[in-house]
């Protein structure tokens, strides 16, 4: 298979498991030097030495996307050390549901911190050479890939403020498509709907309950599966921009 990210760099937030850690692997099979970032070290680094097993060409960074200079850091040590920065993806997050009524607030202020902040913070520091590269690298293209979620497009009770983190992340990345698309800077929010990863299980004993309820006898979608839809919009033509995907279970109506 023709390797159409050879020479080029990408850098995955949120690493450690689930989504980023499968396209983390879906990048380095396309030919891409992949920066891994997440807070688990150990985890990057057992998934750094399957990239490298493979021939890949891996650099773990631990930090915290959620405080800007770490961020900011992660984005300058990969274009130190792995030399440019083609591909960002941005996938950190947290999914903490409930009722807004009584909600904890440490709660809304994680997910405004990580799937907001977090995001804005990297793609801040990342434009800069992602504009660069777009100019003179060997695709000459860039991308922006934000993995958002299904609530970004639908508001259901219990999933408020989550929505409004994700509906926040589809604003942006509209606004940021418009302004960088003529300098070859694709932008691409992934929408995923249930999928079988970590991200549930941060959520209370009472809340993991009616989850199972809700998606009960639904086949979810693996980490790979959403993976494989960023694989697919990163690695098309110049010209052709996939600027939304969109991705549930056959089975899940909303």
């Amino acid at each position: 298979m023709t390797q159409s990210l050879t020479g080029t760099v990408a850098l995955v937030t949120g690493a450690s498991s689930g989504i980023g850690e499968a396209s983390a692997l879906a990048l380095a099979e396309e030919g891409a030097a992949v920066a891994l970032v997440a807070r688990r070290r150990d985890r990057l680094e057992a998934l750094a030495e399957r990239i490298g097993s493979a021939g890949g060409r891996p650099l773990v960074i631990e930090a915290d996307v959620t405080d800007p200079e770490q961020a900011t850091g992660a984005v300058e040590t990969t274009v130190a050390e792995l030399g440019r920065l083609d591909t960002l993806v941005n996938n950190a997050g947290v999914m903490l549901l409930g009722p807004i009524v009584g909600a904890p607030i440490e709660e809304w202020q994680r997910m405004v911190h990580l799937n907001l902040l977090g995001l804005l913070y990297c793609t801040h520091a990342a434009l800069p050479h992602l504009l660069s590269s777009a100019e003179g690298g060997p695709r000459e293209v860039a991308d922006v890939v934000n993995v958002s979620s299904v609530a970004g497009r639908v508001k259901r009770v219990g999933n408020g403020v989550y929505s409004a983190t994700k509906f926040g992340v589809g604003a942006f990345s509209e606004s940021l498509r418009q302004e960088v698309a003529t300098r070859h800077v694709r932008v691409t929010i992934i929408e995923p709907g249930a999928t079988a990863t970590e991200l549930a299980f941060q959520n209370r004993p009472e809340i993991l309950e009616d989850m199972a309820k809700n998606f009960a006898g639904i086949a979810l979608m693996t980490a790979g599966d959403i993976a494989n839809s960023i694989r697919y919009a990163v690695t098309q033509p110049r010209h052709v921009a996939v600027n939304e995907i969109l991705i549930r279970p056959t089975e899940q109506e909303r």
